[in-house]
This record gives C-alpha cells, sequence and structure tokens, in this order.
C-alpha cells in the first residue's frame, strides 16, 4: 500500500543498456558538481566517451581513430598560446557540462584552448589523413605541429581538415583554440545564453561532437547526396570526390537485407539513376532503409569503398477530398503528431552522455506514441538523425536563429551556417521539412530566404515561420503583415490549449506548438531552488493526465478542421523547464506511455504499429513514491547527511516556514559539501540565506568575490543588503516618525553594505514625503556608493529625473548627469526616456549644446511628443523642468 499523500509516478528502467553503465571507467576522472545524473552518467568512460563510428552515412570500416577522450585545456584572456594548461577536460563535453570535468562558464572576453598528443600516425604513401570534428562552437582554429592547418566558424556543423602537410614522422601534436561568445556575438546560439532563465538554458562551448582521424586515398569519396523519386521507383545519387574525378569509376550496389536489388557503374563524376523494382517505402510504421555500398575505381581497382544507406520516400502538400491541405508521405494523408525537442541532457548539456542515451529519447517519443520531432534551434550529431531514419520518425529539423538583436554580420553568419545545415543533413530520409524561423527570434527577409533554401533543398516542405501567430493564454501577441509568404506551412503556436492555423491557398494547416503544462517532479529538479517553469502548472500527475486527454480531444475535432500536425510541448524537463513528460534525467515518466499511445491513436494509429511492440520490450514500469516532509525529517534525526538530501530538505523546510530544521539543515550542508562555491551550491546556499545569524550568510558577507564570479556580479552584495534590510530598517519603516539614529545605533557593523543599504532607505523614505532636499543628499551619497559597481536597487532614470525636477543644487545636479552618463553607457544604450534624462540635466547645468544633442537623440528613437516640446524649449533657451 501507498502512503496516503504520496504523489504516484512511472518510473522509467531500460532494458537495453547494460553493457553501457558497466563500461571501463578511468578513477582518477569524475564528473564535476554534477546537480542531477543520467542512468547512463555512470557509464561514461574517460579512456573512450562515445565510441561509435560518428557517421553512419559515409562509413569506412578501416582506418578511423576516435579522438574522444582527455584531452589537456586553458582559458586565457590573450591570443598568446598556452605554455601551461589548467588540466584535463573530456571531449566531447562542453565545457559547461559536468561530464567536461570542468563545469565552467566561459565568458566573451576569453579563449578556450585544447592539446591533444596524437604520437606517430601511421600511412601509405600517397594517403591522405583527415580530422574531422562534428561540431565546435563556435569559432575554431586549428593547429596540428605549431602550424595552423584550418578554421571553421559555426556552432553547429560538422568541418574537416586535411592535416597530410604538417604531419610529422615522430610524434604530432594537435591545438584547438575556441572563442564563443553566445549571445553576445553574432552567431547563431539558439536556446543557450550566458545567463539562463526560463525558456533560455546553459551555454556550450568547445567541441562538442566526436573528434576524429580518418585515413584515406589520395582519391577518395568526399560526400554524396541521394534522392529518393518515389514516382520513378528510383534513387538519384550524386558523389563528390576529393579530386581527379574524372579519371575513376564508380560502382554502386544497392542491397535489400542482404539481396542485390541494383548495381550501377559509370564515370565517377556523373549522376546515377538506381532503378528500384517494387520499391518499399520508409515510414513511421515500416522504417525501410536500402543499404548502399560505393566503391571507387581507378583503372579497374577499388582505390575507395563507403557504406551508406538510403529511404525510398516522398513528401508534398496537397488536398484531400475535403479540400483540406494535407502533408501527404508516400501519396497518403499522415497527421504529423509530434513533440518539441530540445536535445538538452542534465549531465552533458548539448552532448548525450552515452549513444544509448542518445537512442532513449528517440525509442521513448515513438513508445509514447508519437510519429514526428521538431528538433528545436539545435543540430545534433549525425547519429541521432541515423536512429531517426532506423526507427521511423518524422524530423522537422529548425534552423538555428540568428542572434535575435541582429547585430552587424549576424544575417551573414545565420546564413552561412544555414546552407551548411541543409548539406550535412540532405541525405536523411527521416528530415521532412526545414524550419526557417521561431517566434520572430530574429526574423529578416523571410521572404528570400524561403526561395535559398526552395532552391536548396526542393525536395523537402519548409515551414517559413513556426509561430508567427503565438497566443498564450488565448492572448494574440505581435505579428508581422505577411507571415506565411514562402511557406508550405500556415503555423501557429498556441499555450497551453492547441487551436487551429488559419486556412489559406496552398498552405497547411499545423499548430508548431502547444502544451507546456508543468508538473514538478521533487528529486528530478536540475535546479532545487527554481520555480519550476511551464505555460500552466498541472499540479500533479492526476492533472496533467487529464489535460493532455481534453488536449487530445480538442486536436481530433481541429484535426476534422483541416489541422494537419500538432507539436507538444514537451517530451522532456529541461534544466528549469520542468513541463515534460519525462523528467530531465529521463528518470521519470509522468503519464504511463500505455495512456498516452492509447490518447496518441485517436490521431494516429500507434497501437497497430513497430512502436506499441517497441515498448514493451524498452520499457518496464513501476510505481515509486516519494517521502513526505514529515519521512524526510525523521530520515535526517535518524542521522542521513549526504548533500543532495539535505539541500532538498532544507529547502522543503524554508517553504515549510520550519526556520529551526532548516538553519540545522543548512549548517549540516555547509559541513559537507566538497565545494561551497560550485554553481548548484552556491544557489541553494542563496535560498537558504534568510537571517545574518545563517552561516550561510556569513559564507555570503566574506566571500562576495568568489560568490560573484559564479553567480554574477553584485549577487552576493544583493543578498547580503536585502538581508541586512530586513533585519534592521524595514521593521522600522512602518512608523510614522523614523528615528534613523536608532536604526543606526543598532545595526551591527556590516561596513559599506550596511551604510549603502541606509543611504538607499532614507533616499526612498524622503522621496515619498517630497522632502526634496534630503532626497537629493542621500541620492548623491547612494549613487556615489551603488553606480562604481552598477548595482542600483532602483531605476536609475526615475531617481534621476527626480533629481532634474526638484533639486537647484548645482553640484548635486552635475553628479546627476554623471550617473546618468554611467547609466547609459551600462544599461540603457538606446533607452530615448534615458537620453531625455540625461538631456535635462545637461540643459540645467548649463550644457546647451551637449543637451541638444541628446534630446534630439531621444525624439528621434521615440517621436514622444513631451520630448519634442523639451526639445522645442531647449532650442527657444525656455526652461525645461517647469
Amino acid at each position: 500500500m501507498l502512503m496516503q499523500g504520496r504523489v504516484l509516478v512511472v518510473i522509467l528502467s531500460l532494458l537495453l543498456i547494460t553493457s553501457d553503465i558497466y563500461s571501463q571507467r578511468n578513477e582518477n576522472w569524475s564528473p564535476k558538481n554534477l546537480s542531477i545524473p543520467t542512468r547512463w552518467t555512470t557509464g561514461v568512460s574517460s579512456d573512450s566517451p562515445l565510441p561509435e563510428y560518428p557517421r553512419p552515412q559515409l562509413v569506412r570500416k578501416n582506418g578511423w581513430r576516435n579522438l574522444n577522450g582527455k584531452w589537456n585545456y586553458k582559458i586565457t584572456q590573450t591570443e598568446s598560446w598556452p605554455v601551461t594548461y589548467d588540466g584535463d577536460i573530456l571531449v566531447p563535453f562542453p565545457i559547461e557540462s559536468s561530464l567536461s570535468g570542468v563545469k565552467r562558464k566561459l565568458l566573451p572576453t576569453e579563449l578556450l584552448w585544447y592539446r591533444k598528443k596524437l604520437g606517430p600516425i601511421k600511412r601509405l604513401k600517397g594517403e591522405k589523413v583527415l580530422l574531422h570534428f562534428g561540431a565546435i562552437d563556435w569559432q575554431a582554429t586549428v593547429y596540428l605541429n605549431n602550424v595552423e592547418v584550418g578554421r571553421h566558424t559555426g556552432g553547429y556543423t560538422e568541418f574537416t581538415i586535411d592535416l597530410t602537410k604538417a604531419l610529422q614522422n615522430s610524434n604530432n601534436e594537435l591545438l584547438v583554440k575556441v572563442y564563443d561568445p553566445t549571445d553576445k556575438g553574432i552567431g547563431p546560439h539558439g536556446k543557450q545564453v550566458l545567463n539562463p532563465q526560463n525558456i533560455y538554458y546553459t551555454s556550450c562551448s568547445g567541441i562538442w561532437q566526436t573528434a576524429w582521424l580518418e585515413t584515406v586515398p589520395e582519391i577518395y569519396v568526399k560526400d554524396i547526396r541521394i534522392n529518393p523519386d518515389l514516382d520513378k521507383t528510383a534513387f538519384t545519387l550524386t558523389l563528390k570526390t576529393s579530386e581527379k574525378s574524372h579519371l575513376c569509376q564508380a560502382e554502386i550496389v544497392v542491397s535489400e537485407s542482404g539481396k542485390i536489388v541494383a548495381n550501377v557503374n559509370g564515370p565517377a563524376d556523373s549522376t546515377f539513376i538506381i532503378k528500384i523494382e517494387n520499391p518499399k517505402t520508409w515510414s513511421p510504421a515500416s522504417p525501410f532503409l536500402y543499404d548502399f555500398q560505393i566503391r571507387l575505381k581507378y583503372k579497374e581497382k577499388i582505390i575507395d569503398q563507403i557504406d551508406s544507406y538510403a529511404g525510398m520516400r516522398k513528401i508534398e502538400v496537397k488536398p484531400d477530398n475535403f479540400g483540406f491541405n494535407r502533408i501527404y508521405l508516400n501519396n497518403k494523408y499522415i497527421f504529423n503528431l509530434g513533440v518539441l525537442d530540445q536535445g538538452y541532457w542534465p549531465d552533458g548539456i548539448y552532448t548525450a552522455p552515452t549513444d544509448s542515451a542518445l537512442c532513449f529519447d528517440l525509442k521513448a517519443i515513438k513508445a509514447m506514441g508519437f510519429n514526428t520531432i521538431r528538433k528545436h534551434i539545435k543540430i545534433e550529431p549525425a547519429r541521432w538523425y541515423y536512429y531517426t531514419d532506423k526507427l521511423g520518425l518524422l524530423v522537422w529539423q529548425d534552423f538555428v536563429n540568428p542572434n535575435q538583436k541582429l547585430p552587424e554580420g549576424a544575417k551573414i553568419e545565420f546564413e552561412n551556417e544555414l546552407k551548411e545545415t541543409i548539406d550535412q543533413l540532405y541525405n536523411h530520409p527521416s528530415i521532412i521539412s526545414w524550419v526557417l524561423f521561431n517566434e520572430r527570434w530574429g526574423q529578416y527577409d523571410q521572404g528570400r530566404l524561403t526561395k535559398i533554401v526552395k532552391d536548396l533543398d526542393p525536395s523537402r516542405l519548409l515551414n517559413g515561420h513556426s509561430g508567427e501567430l503565438l497566443y498564450v493564454n488565448n492572448q494574440l501577441r505581435d505579428r508581422s503583415d505577411n507571415p506565411y509568404q514562402g511557406s508550405d506551412m500556415a503555423d501557429v503556436h498556441s499555450y497551453p490549449f492547441p487551436r487551429n492555423a488559419p486556412k489559406l491557398p496552398g498552405k497547411v494547416q499545423v499548430l508548431g506548438e502547444f502544451g507546456g503544462i508543468g508538473v514538478p517532479v521533487e528529486g528530478h529538479f536540475w535546479d532545487d531552488v527554481a520555480v519550476g517553469w511551464g505555460y500552466q502548472g498541472a499540479g500533479n500527475i492526476d492533472t496533467l493526465k487529464e489535460y493532455y486527454r481534453k488536449m487530445t480531444d480538442s486536436l481530433v475535432k481541429l484535426e476534422k478542421q483541416g489541422l494537419s500536425a500538432s507539436i507538444f510541448t514537451q517530451p522532456f524537463d529541461v534544466e528549469s523547464e520542468q513541463n515534460g513528460l519525462i523528467t530531465y534525467d529521463r528518470a521519470i515518466i509522468k503519464i504511463n506511455p500505455d495512456t498516452l499511445r492509447k490518447f496518441n491513436s485517436f490521431l494516429w494509429g500507434t497501437t497497430s504499429d513497430s512502436s506499441f511492440i517497441l515498448s514493451k520490450q524498452f520499457l518496464s514500469l513501476q510505481y515509486l513514491a516519494f517521502p513526505t516532509y514529515s519521512e524526510k525529517r525523521t530520515l535526517f534525526e535518524n542521522g542521513r547527511r549526504d548533500s543532495t538530501f539535505l539541500r532538498n530538505l532544507g529547502i522543503s523546510a524554508v517553504r515549510h516556514k520550519d526556520t529551526l530544521l532548516a538553519t540545522r539543515v543548512t549548517n549540516q550542508y555547509l559541513k559537507v559539501i566538497k565545494d561551497t562555491f560550485a554553481t548548484e551550491n552556491l544557489k541553494a546556499i542563496l535560498f537558504f540565506t534568510n537571517s545574518t545569524n545563517d552561516s550561510s550568510f556569513r559564507v555570503l558577507l566574506r566571500n562576495r568575490e568568489r560568490v560573484n564570479a559564479v553567480l554574477g556580479k553584485n549577487t552576493a552584495e544583493r543578498y547580503v543588503m536585502r538581508i541586512i534590510s530586513s533585519e534592521y530598517i524595514l521593521p522600522y519603516l512602518n512608523d510614522s516618525i523614523i528615528n534613523w539614529g536608532q536604526i543606526e545605533k543598532i545595526i551591527p557593523q556590516y561596513g559599506e553594505l550596511a551604510e549603502e543599504e541606509i543611504f538607499s532607505s532614507k533616499m526612498i523614505s524622503y522621496l515619498n514625503k517630497k522632502d526634496w532636499n534630503n532626497f537629493s543628499k542621500y541620492y548623491m551619497l547612494y549613487y556615489k556608493r551603488a553606480m562604481p559597481s552598477n548595482r542600483s536597487k532602483f531605476h536609475v532614470n526615475n531617481m534621476s529625473w527626480q533629481v532634474f525636477l526638484n533639486s537647484s543644487n548645482p553640484e548635486i545636479l552635475k553628479f546627476a548627469a554623471k550617473v546618468m552618463e554611467k547609466n547609459i553607457e551600462k544599461n540603457d544604450a538606446n533607452s530615448p526616456e534615458a537620453f531625455d534624462t540625461y538631456a535635462n540635466l545637461l540643459y540645467k547645468i548649463g550644457n546647451r549644446s551637449e543637451a541638444l544633442i541628446w534630446e534630439r537623440k531621444a525624439f528621434e528613437l521615440s517621436k514622444n511628443p513631451e520630448i519634442k516640446q523639451n526639445l522645442d524649449r531647449m532650442i527657444a533657451n525656455q526652461k525645461t523642468w517647469e
């Protein structure tokens, strides 16, 4: 019997990864400050992480070497080559991840260096040695033996460098320099940002996909392009060779389950038409793939041979018998029932811990009864797409959005990476649609760009804009005048409940995002102290199930009204978002997959396809109950003291207002944590700290620089000053006559922070009383302390405007002008209101010429009539403060 009050959830247990979990580990390496592990975390080998062949569509069985593993790393502020190194980093995990062994944010002012000693590299005469990277975020320069051998810009696409000319016969040393400003630069960065919150996540820098070497002949196959043509029952194949392809012949052998079904020969630089009799089609219900073997010959001798595969499928939009435009796969209408998959991991961030983990996500999605994935503003490793091909999942592939502010150079970079993305993913039958823009994130030139995408790949659908119509709680947000130009789809986002997209000529109606129902599962949070984010909270598992059932009922009705696709947000929790069907650590599924599959079967016949059988083999289910708060207290009293438990109990104690227990638990927590200044520990310390008597308060007070280096500038000061104020100032502010002398007498000696807090409190108190002389006095005292560190508690522009209106003291007015100058430089570089305040202060102290310059800037930005009135007064030498 389960105890009353406990929450029931379903736990996923993968049956197929035992060997992965128990792979050999190097005991000198372990994940750094891991918040929550996945079941695969312990299976990561520091000697050979992610050892699988990284390029399933272009396989050379011999002559390759995986470079994943421990590399030396160094972070510098300058371009000077490292002489010493900071330690080891585990490639291919981004430096910000636990699995890298470093877990450190890379700042826009820093460079990240990698070093790998390769030793001697064996090759035959005439052979070349290629270095491949699946992805390096964002800008990489590669050196071999102190010689620059190549560069690449773009955080999501693969690249190859020929190392042959720089190779030495004995030892070889590889050096990689990485620059990644993330959202502070011009490159596409997706949802990763330097300071994540809500729908934005942890940044990922450096090598984050497999690095590997390959030995190839002098003339070799560099790439292939395969186009299926179901109507003509044929594949079209084009080879791209390294050089001199006109001297070579090519042979293409196509097999079906080991039996040869086609064999063609011809000059290597020609286009091959490969007829298939009675072809088997690729679909989610039957994801059949043909095996390809491509042999490159010179004078009848095979000089290069690769293995590949392809699926025979056709995708198009056309009207059904009722006049609704539908998505047709292989000449049959198929409802695209999908999820918004973001591809984040608590241990590896952008990089799945193991290949089994990478595949698990896809199997879980299909086992829940979905047939489509919208891969959301991220490009995955090649093996992810290989598994979507093998398992039969339709993919809507987002391009990674440009920097939303579109700084100079961002458009060029976005378009370069867009073209690289299409080239890289072109052959995957699972990808049926490109998604150009998401919710106006950096949107520009949509008509021109949709034409570019269609010209580069006419074989797929194009969603020119997913979520141009965005509804949140039935409220429509801003939209452009022509949202669906160049698109095959009319796409709407609707949170939380679904709605239909507009019916437009030639376009299919799709629901690009909906759902987002939050259900936090205690013990499985990325960040214990963060409030779970979602468009709507379900509160518990039963409510989530009921919401999902109602949403499915709505989709069934909308489908009859022309809706042809829906994308549910989302399959997995991600960092602070707890609105997934499965927890971030892939441990708990919040609705039984049998139930999900039953609901989903009303839109797509999931119970009759392979996903039903797959789920039975793939998942075993058991019920799990979490201990109540009272049971956790008992565990604590009985001696449980591990840091994860203490952090969780301490947070629960604070939320239950159990002050005495919270203090005891916090003190124990500070004793057992290994690294006080790890991000997750500091966040917990901030949450625990509510009094100057708390031991955690002393950690913040005495280690401000170290705390700020991890959590951001002024974080420690803000918390310290808030607590000082709550204990020693706020209780007295309700008195009709405030005895400031008494407050200053009883406040402990916390130095300049306490004094700054008193100045700010006096400033606001006198502002409320309209005592302008004292307000101006304490404005000056407060901002002398607050502005150098740029940590004003208040809106600087609002405070300074009051000084302008109500002070006649030249010294204070000049000081306020300097405050506004610094505020514009640091915070309000594009604010017409800040320009207006600065201009008026300059004008009042007699600097008319400079004031006019800033007031004109303010009016040009805002076209505000009040600012225009001030400008006219300045021009006419009239007062603006009366």
